[in-house]
């Protein structure tokens, strides 16, 4: 059975499109099939996973929008077992263009069942905001994870987002899990990123990854080659820290299938 997992935060530079890109790669190298979508208009999952970004190329807007079938969207990466839906500016439109559409909260739910089965995992780069888009990715999704960096207005930030999860879970009867709370950029030199991590294991308990992605030079330039961190620097620091995230998210899922 396949797996969906949405990638979300309302708050940008948290390292969201980051966690997308590098979990679906170390997915990627257990021998797994993943899909990675990029749903942020921005389309950063796309250029960070070194595609791109050609006119007349099919993307997650053409999908959404347009006569386009989702397989045709696909493109293949670098990375061995790796495929992704690209994302480009033309994307910010959807947000108005989906108002008047049927059911336009399930647009992307609908597209994925065609294809859902031919993977293991699907990994949503959701945008940096509480819309339509990102609606569209939560109820297509069978979890949530969210990336959150160490710093003073983290704990307000998810507190909005988990107060929307729940209205989506209520308004739609959609059975959408948490699959985790990622603390990212994380340097334990400072006073801050301690209390502020200390805070949130207090509040969310054993929802928080036991791995957290630390600050890294090295992750930050990996996107300006066009590599996830495990192609680019596979013994660096933020490349093992994301192959533990991927053994839990894996773990996580054994355990909930066995219950």
């Amino acid at each position: 059975m396949s797996r969906v997992i949405a990638i979300a935060n309302q708050k940008g530079g948290v390292g969201k499109t980051t966690t997308a890109i590098n979990l679906a790669a170390s997915l990627a190298a257990n021998e797994l099939k993943v899909l990675l979508i990029d749903a942020d208009p921005q389309g950063n999952a796309t250029t960070g996973l070194g595609v791109a970004k050609d006119q007349g190329k099919a993307t997650l807007y053409d999908v959404l929008l347009g006569d386009t079938e989702i397989a045709s969207a696909i493109v293949p990466t670098e990375m061995d077992g790796l495929e992704i839906i690209p994302a480009d500016k033309n994307l910010v439109g959807a947000n108005v263009e989906l108002v008047g559409t049927k059911e336009r909260e399930f647009h992307l739910r609908k597209k994925l069942a065609t294809i859902r089965d031919a993977y293991r995992y699907i990994i949503i780069d959701c945008p940096p905001a509480l819309d339509l888009l990102t609606l569209n990715s939560l109820l297509a999704a069978d979890s949530v994870l969210i990336p959150i960096q160490c710093e003073f207005f983290a704990l307000e930030g998810i507190s909005g987002l988990m107060d929307t999860i729940d209205r989506i879970k209520d308004s739609f009867q959609h059975s959408l899990a948490l699959e985790g709370i990622l603390l990212t950029m994380y340097d334990d030199r400072t006073n801050l990123t301690r209390q502020v991590a200390a805070d949130l294991k207090e509040f969310f308990g054993d929802e928080i990854f036991k791995t957290v992605i630390p600050r890294s030079i090295r992750l930050a330039e990996s996107p300006s080659h066009g590599k996830p961190i495990i192609l680019y620097d596979v013994r660096s620091r933020a490349a093992e820290a994301y192959i533990q995230v991927a053994k839990e998210v894996l773990a996580h899922e054994q355990k909930s299938r066995a219950r």
